[in-house]
Formats: structure tokens, C-alpha cells, sequence
């Protein structure tokens, strides 16, 4: 299984907006992924609602983690999201 630990960069954390986004390119990734919080609870990645349960805040760590073909692709892909501020785009 891969993984990556990735510090939340967006300035309102993973809500509205930055939680849309990350959520549909985790949906586009073609391999499940994973989204856990530093407090260990885990939600599928691709889940709006699933990601907006966590809470996550800037300068949080989050795990990303997947499994199958082109899951290290898929996961370097979304932790470089991650740790862009997507409130700015």
C-alpha cells in the first residue's frame, strides 16, 4: 500500500471549496484513495461530505493512501494538491 503524509497548505483548511476540489480529483485518480487525519480517522478521499467530516485545518497533517496500479502516481498527484493553497487558484 502507498502512502504520503502531506501538511494542508490551503488557509481555510480542507472546507468548501478546497474540500471540492481535492475530493474530485481523488474521484479522477483511478485508484481508491484513502484521506486519514492526524487523529486516525479515515474517510474515502473521493467523498465531499467524507472529507468535510474531518475538520482538517491549515497546517494540519493528513495520510493519503491507496492501493492497485498507478496508486504512487495518483498519490503524489494529490498530496501536490494538498500542499498548494487552493483558496487562491
Amino acid at each position: 500500500m502507498a502512502e504520503r503524509t502531506v501538511t494542508v497548505a490551503s488557509s481555510v483548511g480542507l472546507h468548501a471549496r478546497p474540500a471540492s476540489l481535492f475530493a474530485q480529483a481523488a474521484a479522477k485518480a483511478g485508484v481508491p484513495v484513502q484521506l486519514t487525519s492526524a487523529a486516525g480517522k479515515s474517510v474515502n478521499a473521493a467523498s465531499i461530505l467524507g472529507v468535510l467530516s474531518l475538520g482538517i485545518g491549515h497546517g494540519d497533517e493528513v495520510t493519503l493512501s491507496a492501493e492497485g496500479d498507478g496508486s504512487d502516481a495518483a498519490l503524489d498527484s494529490l498530496a501536490e494538491l494538498l500542499g498548494t493553497d487552493l483558496d487562491k487558484e
